[in-house]
């Protein structure tokens, strides 16, 4: 007899059918499992056979052979475990076949026969459900599994015996609710942010567009801080973003409890951060921070200091708003739609504007410094603000009276009336749905974002005179449109253009 179980394995947030047969046999006593596994993977044996010892169980003196089928696609993780011991306990006689084989089962078992959390139970779930069929999962991931949909039969025990209670009629499980994750601490209020107060209006146009966002300025003149209150000032994920983004979290094993994600998400990586970590890769293709990022804020503080491959990595994510992991059998791709928020100084030192503290190579060395930043990635930053050094004088000024409730209620009219007006032209392109006016390009970039005729005139001198490329010309648009949807008007007029040639800069120190 051959028990078959269905699974599931990940490539990105794809997921792909597993047929888990199990055969006994006689023969040389063996338990063997083959089609590809890794090392987790081909360990389950000891896993599975010591739980269902604790079950009192134990398995018959034959061949065991486990084929993990299709056979030329590599198996990783450890919640190949459930499926295995499903398929064991069905040709034992202790499951029913035809009911095991309604479900998709996945989940690691512990010694003791308990199940444990695994990662990726919401994508699985999600494809479960489309290809009519229920879901078999660990007790801590059922909150995330029935995110999936009400029509999804979602069965959840804490252990193997559960379970086994279950389809025997002895015990029923309760279907699991979804759950959210925990409401975070609100992040800081503007209002607690004493100086620059010019820096704060490019800040607002940055959260109401999704625009990418560079600071430079000397150290301590709060472009950290500036960076760390921008959260507070974006809407939070709408249902469809909010499953998106955790299903990326769930690939990456990132989902605490089974929770839903419900804000924006905010990665701020350290310097020392490899190429995998940041943009996808390693050993089993896990999404990078770049991803983890998705509809959210990456904020890369100090950016001359990170490696220069590692930068010369994010140009293609940025433009693309996908991270492709390529591997010698397969390609990985993770959504990075990302709002990319970077802080600088601007030389080594950071003083160069301040004779008295300048060091002796200046200005050379900011000419050096800022170097690091190639021009492709630069020109890939629709807004480049300076942030001055704030004084003793602006530290004693009471607190502004503006704070991020009420930079937030803007940035949130500007987001519905870009989600109204992308909302009518559908997917676009390739089926991507465009929902800020950062994702727009093309012939959609040209319908809702050309300028009045003043405008047009002003933004093609500026092209000409500032040397723009075709992809500054298109942001400075972008730009403009997110202003003229602050301002609350139809068309994108000069003052808007003029506004956002302002943000713009030539590439540091060319």
């Amino acid at each position: 007899m051959v028990a078959r179980v269905n699974t599931v394995a990940f490539q990105g947030i794809e997921v792909l059918g597993i047929d888990v047969q199990v055969q006994m046999s006689g023969g040389i006593v063996a338990f063997t499992v083959v089609g590809l596994p890794d090392k987790a993977v081909g360990e389950s044996r000891e896993r599975v056979r010591a739980a269902l010892h604790a079950l009192g169980l134990a398995l018959p003196a034959k061949r065991i052979t486990v084929n993990l089928a299709p056979a030329d696609v590599l198996k990783e993780g450890s919640h190949f475990d459930l499926p295995i011991a499903l398929g064991l306990l069905t040709v034992m006689g202790v499951l029913p076949d035809a009911e095991i084989a309604r479900y998709v089962a996945l989940g690691e078992l512990a010694l003791d026969g308990a199940l444990t959390p695994v990662a990726g139970v919401l994508p699985a779930a999600i494809d479960a459900l489309a290809n009519d069929r229920g879901l078999i999962c660990p007790a801590a991931c059922g909150g995330e599994a029935a995110w999936a949909g009400p029509d999804l039969d979602v069965l959840a025990p804490a252990n193997l015996l559960a379970l086994i209670n279950h389809f025997k009629g002895t015990q029923v499980l309760t279907p699991p609710k979804p759950r959210l994750q925990e409401q975070d601490a609100p992040p800081p209020d503007l209002r607690g942010g004493t100086g620059n107060e010019t820096a704060k209006p490019p800040l607002e146009v940055a959260a109401a567009g999704s625009h990418n966002l560079l600071m430079i300025g000397p150290p301590g003149s709060g472009k950290s801080m500036l960076a760390a209150r921008l959260p507070g000032l974006l809407p939070p994920l709408d249902p469809a973003e909010a499953l998106e983004v955790s299903m990326i979290h769930s690939v990456g094993g990132l989902l605490e409890g089974g929770r839903l994600l419900r804000q924006r998400p905010y990665r701020a990586p350290h310097q020392s951060a490899s190429l995998p970590a940041l943009v996808g890769g390693g050993t089993r293709a896990k999404p990078g921070e770049i991803s983890l990022a998705h509809q959210g804020v990456l904020f890369l503080d100090e950016l001359p200091e990170f490696p220069r491959a590692l930068l010369e990595a994010l140009r293609q994510p940025l433009e693309t708003g996908k991270a492709v992991v390529s591997r010698a059998n397969h390609h990985v791709t993770y959504p990075a739609r990302v709002q990319l928020v970077a802080a600088m100084n601007p030389c080594r030192c950071g003083h160069l504007d301040d004779a008295s503290l300048a060091c002796a190579r200046a200005p050379k060395c900011a000419a050096d410094y800022q170097s690091k930043i190639s021009g492709p990635l630069f020109d890939r930053i629709d807004l480049h603000i300076d942030v001055p050094a704030v004084s003793p004088a602006d530290l004693s000024l009471p607190p502004p009276a503006e704070g991020s409730a009420d930079i937030a209620a803007r940035v949130a009219v500007a987001r519905a009336i870009q989600a109204e007006r992308y909302g009518g032209f559908g997917p676009y392109p390739a089926g991507r749905a465009v929902r800020t006016n950062a994702e727009a390009d093309g012939e959609l970039l040209e319908k809702v974002a050309s300028p009045d005729a003043p405008g047009r005139a002003l933004l093609t001198e500026a092209a000409e005179r500032l040397k723009l490329s075709a992809r500054g010309y298109h942001r400075v648009m972008r730009v403009g449109r997110t202003l003229a949807d602050l301002d609350g008007v139809e068309g994108v007029r000069r003052r808007h253009i003029a506004e956002a040639l302002s943000y713009r800069r030539i590439a540091p120190g060319r």
